[in-house]
């Protein structure tokens, strides 16, 4: 029968009333109703055998809806490679043009006066359209069950294509209710995107993805953010920078310019929608929030989203955990602090202890000395949780615990204290290091505490270990080392070990040996040297700079994603300029040297050491009033800056007797602040000496001497 109607209709001695196709008409007995017919439901096999007949009987159906209905019918029964060959008979290229008209004209805004049930002549019904579309669904959905994507995508972008052309502002309200055709075409709106990824063509299903959402197609909440979820991870992970069509661009900053910023916004709605329980929550899309908003350095924007997620979903203490964490990674370290410190606080003394906040709070008060004492309580507590229930941070508490110690001995103002704590520092590294054997970290750790309290050969062992358990891939470690050799006054190796580490370092690390060099290079008396490397790393700074700027203008804000690195670079910045000042105040190159100071200045105003390098300028031309004034500003700044208050002591010396009192006071506090600074132990042994208490000038002239010989380039940090 379908052979001999060859795609017309038959000839019938009654016209029909209606032109609609069977499509139009409920066939309950048979269960072929287009109106209600369901892809799940199942035909007996007398069905099927009497199909064909069945079809026969209907006046008015013609070849094309047939062959739709058979291949829904095989289809349905999982005969893939039959239904596919059914429903490759449909001649859909000559039936789009009349689908596309039928839905446009049935959608048409219609005069108030105007009869609604007017049907043009020749008008193929809306179920008909339904019925075709269906059988491009069911060929599609056939092709990929065979495993050929890029056919079936091709086929469901019809679909696409054909409501798209019909319904250029969007599917008006209601159509639903009267045919399958909103059904067909929000399952072809899903399909096709994971047909064009299945195909490997990502930047095909990104464009899909878009026209799915673009417009108003009448997509339920929990359709449009499955879409809009997918969308966000394809652009995130797919590896494939798809840029906006020209017509979805926005005049001004609020379109996006790549493919994370536009996953960006995608999740900040969802998790809009999620927070007014529009739809329900969804866990991937926090994570994926997570992820875009980190590797963008967004952090504080992460912050708000956690914030808005309402309770119940997480607890209290994972809640204020997730904080701060995020505060921490923005640099808010203080915030993060008051956050854990809620967590491990009286008011969850009841609960179940949350390990990871204690022992994050330990690692945050490690790195700040004025919050060494109160990183000893929780690193102590870290230790005695982890001895019950998490044996495997046992080591990493010990290692913070003593890295507290450390800190806390340096801020301690009593000398046995001082003492005290430096040996507890030294016993718990030194637990940590017998415990985790394999942990660079530790040692790492032990070696720098070792260096700060002068144990060179000790520090030097620790930091060798370590080397060779990063397989010296360690900046920081080779870093380290060279101090460690310049400690030993070991100028030229310190050199070499900088030369060596510059090769395999990235891009910061570069800039940070690059100005251990020429301070190695100031060390040993070569300033020429020294004012080449200078040069060398202002103008790889420089270079970074403009590349970040042309990043800027394409809309690509490097100074969020590379916070860190932005500060670090200007940090060096300014201390090469100081540093050259410095050079150039030694060898009487008094404007050189201004004009060195003034570049420092420019880059940061508010800097002590840049006061106190404009301070011993001025006193190398004999200008003590003014180089007095400097140093007053520079301490100013910071109270604490213990080269300015040795150079305002120096000062206070060369006024006579009378200022004697003054400048010990001035030495007593740096030396308080900085027990190792050999500047201020031998002028106060200078002091001393002309107050006529000359056993006391000599132990400060032997201390002095010591630790001068045991002083790196720069301070061990």
């Amino acid at each position: 029968m379908l052979c001999a109607c060859s795609g017309e209709q038959h000839k019938f001695e009654e016209v029909p009333q209606s032109p609609d196709s069977l499509a139009t008409r409920d066939f309950s007995a048979s269960g072929l109703s287009s109106r209600t017919g369901d892809w799940e439901s199942k035909f007996n096999e007398n069905q099927v055998e009497d199909v064909e007949s069945t079809l026969k009987e209907a006046l008015s159906l013609n070849y094309e809806e047939a062959r739709a209905l058979l291949g829904r019918l095989e289809y349905q029964r999982g005969n893939f490679d039959a239904a596919l060959q059914v429903l490759q008979g449909i001649d859909i290229g000559s039936l789009t043009p009349r689908m596309i008209r039928a839905i446009a004209e049935r959608n048409k805004p219609r005069k108030p006066r105007s009869k609604a049930g007017t049907v043009l002549p020749n008008l193929m019904s809306i179920h008909s359209v339904s019925l075709l579309l269906e059988a491009i669904l069911l060929k599609a959905k056939s092709l990929e069950k065979l495993e050929r994507y890029e056919e079936a995508g091709k086929e469901c972008r019809i679909i696409v294509d054909t409501i798209e052309s019909a319904l250029p502002n969007g599917m008006p309200e209601g159509i639903g209710e009267v045919c399958k055709l909103q059904e067909m075409f929000h399952k072809a709106l899903e399909l096709l995107p994971n047909l064009w990824i299945k195909a490997g063509f990502l930047d095909e299903a990104v464009t899909a993805y878009r026209r799915a959402l673009v417009k108003p197609w009448n997509l339920d909440p929990r359709r449009l953010a499955c879409l809009q979820k997918d969308l966000a991870t394809t652009l995130l992970y797919g590896g494939v920078e798809v840029n906006l069509p020209s017509h979805l661009l926005v005049n001004g900053s609020t379109s996006p310019m790549s493919n994370i910023e536009e996953a960006i916004l995608l999740l900040l709605i969802l998790s809009r929608m999620m927070a007014l329980q529009t739809i329900d929550w969804d866990a991937e899309i926090i994570d994926h929030l997570t992820f875009s908003l980190s590797i963008t350095g967004m952090f504080e924007s992460l912050a708000d989203c956690v914030e808005q997620i309402l309770p119940g979903i997480f607890s209290r203490a994972d809640r204020w955990y997730f904080l701060a964490l995020c505060y921490s990674a923005a640099g808010n370290n203080e915030a993060a602090l008051n956050l854990l410190r809620k967590v491990c606080g009286s008011s969850e003394s009841k609960c179940i202890p949350h390990f990871s906040s204690y022992l994050f709070g330990a690692k945050l008060c490690s790195q700040y000395p004025n919050h060494a004492h109160e990183g000893i309580k929780l690193s102590q507590q870290v230790i005695g949780l982890a001895k019950h229930q998490n044996e495997h941070f046992l080591v990493q508490g010990q290692q913070i615990l003593g890295v507290c110690y450390g800190a806390a001995a340096r801020t301690s103002v009593v000398d046995s204290e001082r003492v005290n704590f430096q040996k507890e520092s030294l016993n718990f590294l030194n637990a940590a290091a017998l415990t985790g054997n394999a942990n660079a970290e530790v040692l790492f750790s032990l070696g720098l505490e070792n260096a700060i309290q002068r144990n060179l050969d000790a520090a030097y062992q620790n930091i060798m270990k370590y080397s060779d358990m990063t397989v010296g891939s360690s900046a920081r470690g080779w870093q380290l080392l060279a101090l460690i050799v310049s400690a030993q006054k070991r100028f030229k190796d310190a050199e070499t070990i900088v030369d060596f580490a510059l090769d395999d370092a990235t891009s910061v690390d570069q800039l940070e040996l690059l100005r251990l060099k020429a301070v190695l290079q100031i060390s040993q008396k070569q300033p020429k040297q020294a004012i080449e490397t200078y040069r060398v790393l202002l103008a790889v700074i420089e270079a970074r700079k403009e590349l970040s700027l042309q990043a800027k203008n394409f809309g690509f804000d490097q100074a969020k994603i590379f916070r860190d690195e932005a500060l670090t670079e200007r940090k060096l910045e300014r201390e090469a300029w100081q540093d050259l000042a410095t050079i150039y105040t030694d060898v009487n190159s008094f404007l050189d040297a201004k004009a060195c100071v003034d570049k420092a200045k420019s880059v940061e105003f508010f800097s002590p050491r840049s006061w106190h390098t404009t301070g011993k300028l001025f006193e190398a031309q004999s200008l003590y009033k003014e180089a007095f004034v400097s140093f007053s500003i520079s301490l100013s700044i910071e109270p604490d800056y213990v080269p300015s208050i040795v150079s305002t002591a120096e000062l206070l010396i060369k006024l006579g007797t009378q200022s004697f009192p003054m400048a010990k006071s001035f030495l007593m506090n740096a030396l308080r602040l900085e027990p190792t600074n050999h500047d201020a132990w031998f002028n106060l042994g200078m002091v001393s000496k002309m107050e006529g208490s000359l056993q006391q000038a000599a132990d400060c002239f032997q201390a002095a001497y010591e630790l001068k010989f045991t002083t790196p380039v720069q301070k061990f940090e």
